[in-house]
């Protein structure tokens, strides 16, 4: 019977004994943390990751934040206090940019893989990082205009 590491890149060093040592095939489990050799598009993927788990974290905390209302008008105005402080409209700042990223690079994703601009993908990136930019900025001061 052939031996499955035959053949196939490291397949020697699998085959020597000694401490125990990450034989598998694949990147090592820090490899996917190593941000060196990472192009746009992979930096683009991995935060369009975290955005897209930061917002369904922020759904959740939505639902529970409006369970105050079923407390009454009291409740919900001791929670209108804390949330009209400065940090918390800069927790809004960081959730406008979260709904900006993934939604414009979704966009930029959905173009690509219908097959319209699958040339321009950096382009797109870039087009999208200018008019996530420009609403960020308008929404920030919108946000902090009265403070």
């Amino acid at each position: 019977m052939r031996d499955p590491a035959d053949g196939a890149p490291g397949g020697d060093e699998r085959q020597v004994r000694g401490p125990v040592q990450r034989k598998g095939f694949g990147l090592a489990p820090t490899g996917w943390v190593d941000p060196r050799g990472r192009t746009l598009g992979a930096w683009a993927f991995a935060a369009n990751r975290i955005t897209g788990l930061g917002l369904v974290f922020y759904l959740y905390l939505h639902l529970g934040v409006l369970t105050t209302l079923l407390w009454g008008a009291h409740a919900w105005g001791r929670f209108l206090g804390v949330a009209t402080n400065i940090v918390f409209l800069g927790l809004d700042v960081v959730l406008l940019f979260g709904l900006l990223y993934h939604g414009l690079n979704g966009v930029r994703v959905m173009l690509v893989g219908t097959g319209f601009v699958t040339d321009r993908q950096r382009a797109l990136w870039w087009a999208g990082a200018a008019i996530g930019t420009v609403v960020l900025v308008g929404g920030a001061s919108h946000f902090l205009g009265g403070r």
